[in-house]
Order: structure tokens, then C-alpha cells, then sequence
């Protein structure tokens, strides 16, 4: 398929992806798959208290990549210390988590955690990411992002304009 140009020989912006503020509207996975996306989602669970949610799932997505069995052993312990001991700094608040004791730290492998991220991504997805989408967090963003590219629109106006005028 050949692609469609603008005067100014970019790709025609109905033919890009979404990108930005439209991209995390479009789904949970797309805004955690953005690091902007991630910075302004972890500012919104600040003020509502549940930050530790998206630190929670994060750390396993990390922790999936892991390959060394030591440092496996290792992150397996601070996720479980962080998030699910009963102690932790920064519970987070899943079914079934007295059942996923310490004597499962010592044969860490990569989705031991899943169940529980999955709890997670539902609780987020069903609960803060619609308030996010209606925060004064994401808003202010979107209405940044549609000033930015009106401002280089009218930019990319100017430039065929003079382009016209002054051949």
C-alpha cells in the first residue's frame, strides 16, 4: 500500500498511530507500555492512595524478564517483601496472597507471580484507569498535546503558504 503524503511530504496524520494521550485512552496496555504514560498514571495512584498497584506490576514485568536464578531468588524476595508480605511497605491488596508464602521464594521462576499481577491489572483497569481518563492529570496532558500539534499545524500552514507566495 503506498502511503499518502502531506504537502510537506510527512505521512498523512490520519494514517499514523495513535500516539500520546489518545494511545492511553485506547487501552490499559498501550498507557503502561508508554513511559510518559506510566510516569502520569503512577502521579494520578499517588493521590488516591494505590500507587503501589502499577510499583506492583511493573516489578513483575521486570521480574519476568529476569534469566539468572540468583538474581530471580533475589527479586522474587523484594516483590514478595515490597508488595505481599504481610510486613510490606507497600501492600498491595490481592485474594489468595497468605497462600503465596516464603518457601515459594526458594524455586522463583518467571510467571510465579501472574495470578496476582492479573488481580492487579483487573483491579486498575476496572477501577483506577476510567477515573484516571476523567483525572485533571490526564486532561491537562491531552489538552497540551492538542495546543502542541495545533501550534505545529499552523506551522506546517505557514511554510506552504510562504512556499506558494514566494515562488
Amino acid at each position: 500500500m503506498e502511503k499518502i503524503n502531506d504537502n510537506d511530504g510527512n505521512p498523512s496524520s490520519s494514517h499514523q498511530a495513535l500516539k500520546g494521550t489518545a494511545r492511553w485512552a485506547a487501552s490499559l496496555e498501550n498507557l503502561l507500555e508508554d513511559p510518559e504514560g506510566v510516569k502520569r498514571f503512577r502521579e494520578f495512584l499517588k493521590k488516591e492512595f494505590s500507587e503501589e498497584n502499577v510499583l506492583f506490576w511493573l516489578a513483575c514485568e521486570e521480574f519476568k524478564k529476569t534469566q539468572d536464578k540468583k538474581q530471580m531468588q533475589e527479586k522474587a524476595k523484594e516483590i514478595y517483601m515490597t508488595f505481599l508480605s504481610s510486613k510490606a511497605s507497600s501492600q498491595v491488596n490481592v485474594e489468595g496472597q497468605s497462600r503465596l508464602n516464603e518457601t515459594i521464594l526458594e524455586t522463583p521462576h518467571p510467571l510465579m507471580f501472574q495470578k496476582l499481577q492479573d488481580q492487579i491489572f483487573n483491579l486498575m483497569k476496572y477501577d483506577s484507569y476510567s477515573r484516571f481518563l476523567k483525572s485533571d492529570i490526564y486532561l491537562k496532558q491531552k489538552k497540551s498535546e492538542e495546543q502542541d500539534e495545533n501550534s505545529s499545524e499552523a506551522q506546517s500552514a505557514a511554510k506552504r503558504a510562504s512556499r506558494i507566495y514566494n515562488t
